[in-house]
């Protein structure tokens, strides 16, 4: 079963073909942490963008390693380009901006990205 998410004035727009998480990584690095970001990684061909890639910008920190992209409209971040630790392409889908996800419900992994 396939989940959907947006970011908030729902001009950035995106499926993700796999079961919702039952699981969320929680960083405590500088951007997620002022983000609040609860986050899930999927294969990019898992990740279908189902809006205009013109409504999407990018921001990059420290060691440059995920696209964070973010709607130029209302600023939200609905997911990152990344690549997993085998090298290959991932999506960090921000489950904040997933509405059929219980967020109390997840199971949650921090992850200490602030000593990195």
């Amino acid at each position: 079963m396939a989940y959907s998410g947006s970011c908030h004035c729902g001009a950035v727009s995106f499926t993700v073909d796999a079961e919702p998480p039952t699981q969320a990584i929680s960083c405590n690095c500088s951007h997620c942490r002022a983000k609040g970001f609860l986050l899930t990684f999927v294969p990019v061909d898992q990740f279908t963008l189902t809006s205009s890639e013109e409504t999407l910008k990018s921001y990059e920190f420290y060691k440059h390693r995920i696209e964070h992209r973010f709607c130029t409209s209302c600023g939200t971040q609905p997911f990152a380009h990344g690549k997993g630790p085998d090298g290959s392409e991932m999506r960090a889908i921000n489950l904040r901006c997933v509405p059929s996800v219980d967020l109390d419900a997840l199971e949650l992994q921090k992850y200490d990205g602030a000593k990195l």
